[in-house]
């Protein structure tokens, strides 16, 4: 007599899934995207200027509000790839200005083609961010010592050279220097499409900023600047030089110091020793609102992009519809808070399974 000793194969268990390999909708994909809270802030603020004030809504004004963007927007590029890299720059304001009273003081008192000085301010730029950069790997200190000591002494370099060349606290006008109106074309001049103007720094903006997009999204750099943001010593373990993306990064924001300083001087012929102080603050606020996290490894180009725009929509919308000024800073500064927590928001909303 035999046994049957047979055993029917059972079904194998389903894997629990552990969230890592759960797909999202597209909704949530779209949720978790950097830069969706300065999108849905910039609507709001839209819709809110073009019903209290209507000639918001006017060509004319968005070109101005595209103008008052771009310049901010421009810093703001280099500013949020900085802190995706993992670092801040409070230096980048006078560092606007160091630029451009470089670039017209050496010329005039040289009577040099403002060509020269212009070359001459960018290589000073890119000194000045290559220093940061090197004084943060070599030393290790955070960025912010660093670069605040960088902001005091440019402040006050700006203001004691200026003085001792010039006599006076602004530089010479240059207006009628050999190569000025080349390097207008180049750095502010002023477009006419249809009825409506349109500054040339608000191309270079999109342009810029399209350049860095696909920079940060699609090149190895872009991926050491996400991977140093994110945690630099598993970076420097896989083999990225996280040297190099520091000071590159820092150099990046000196170029766009360099960029904006020209605008400046081409556009207003002279420059005034003291400008740029307090700008670095929008520069960060505009990343911020952007979606970059303050702890770095997060963020993206189209959102601080967004966050010059919606700074733009603010600082000219307070004046179609004319409020008082003073209140500016305090709108700008709700602004962030609701920018940062409705960001806070999207991405616990976009995570959560």
């Amino acid at each position: 007599m035999t046994t049957d000793t047979t055993v029917e194969p059972t079904a194998a268990p389903r894997p629990v899934g552990d969230g890592r390999t759960t797909r999202r909708s597209p909704l949530r994909r779209l949720l978790g995207r950097p830069e969706m809270g300065a999108l849905v802030g910039a609507a709001a603020v839209y819709v809110l200027f073009s019903v209290v004030a209507p000639t918001f809504r006017q060509l004319d004004s968005l070109s101005t509000v595209l103008y008052q963007a771009s310049t901010l927007g421009i810093m703001g590029i280099a500013v949020a790839l900085l802190m995706i890299g993992g670092e801040f720059d409070l230096s980048a304001g006078v560092a606007v200005t160091a630029s451009a009273l470089t670039a017209s003081m050496f010329a005039f008192q040289l009577t040099l083609n403002v060509w020269a000085g212009v070359l001459v301010a960018l290589v000073l730029s890119l000194a000045v961010g290559a220093l940061n950069g090197v004084l943060l790997v070599r030393t290790g200190l955070p960025s912010f010592l660093i670069t605040l000591a960088t902001f005091l002494m440019l402040q006050g370099l700006n203001l004691a050279v200026t003085k001792a060349i010039t006599g006076n606290v602004a530089t010479n006008s240059i207006r009628d220097m050999e190569g000025f109106e080349q390097a207008r074309s180049v750095f502010a001049a002023t477009l006419t499409i249809g009825d409506t103007q349109l500054r040339i720094t608000v191309l270079w903006w999109l342009g810029f900023a399209a350049l860095a997009t696909w920079v940060l999204l699609r090149t190895r750099y872009g991926n050491w600047v996400f991977a140093v943001g994110g945690n630099a010593e598993s970076a420097r373990a896989v083999g990225v030089p996280v040297a190099f993306v520091r000071i590159s990064l820092f150099m990046t924001v000196g170029l766009a110091a360099w960029f904006v300083g020209m605008h400046q001087l081409f556009a207003f012929n002279t420059v005034q020793s003291n400008g740029g102080i307090g700008n670095e603050l929008l520069y960060i606020a505009a990343a911020v609102i952007g979606g970059c996290l303050l702890t770095g490894g997060y963020g993206s180009i189209i959102g601080p992009a967004i966050g010059a725009f919606l700074f733009g929509m603010a600082n000219q919308g307070i004046v179609y519809a004319n409020w008082d000024p003073d209140w500016f800073m305090f709108f700008l500064g709700a602004m962030l808070l609701l920018a940062v927590l409705l960001n806070l928001w999207v991405r616990r909303q976009a995570t959560r399974r």
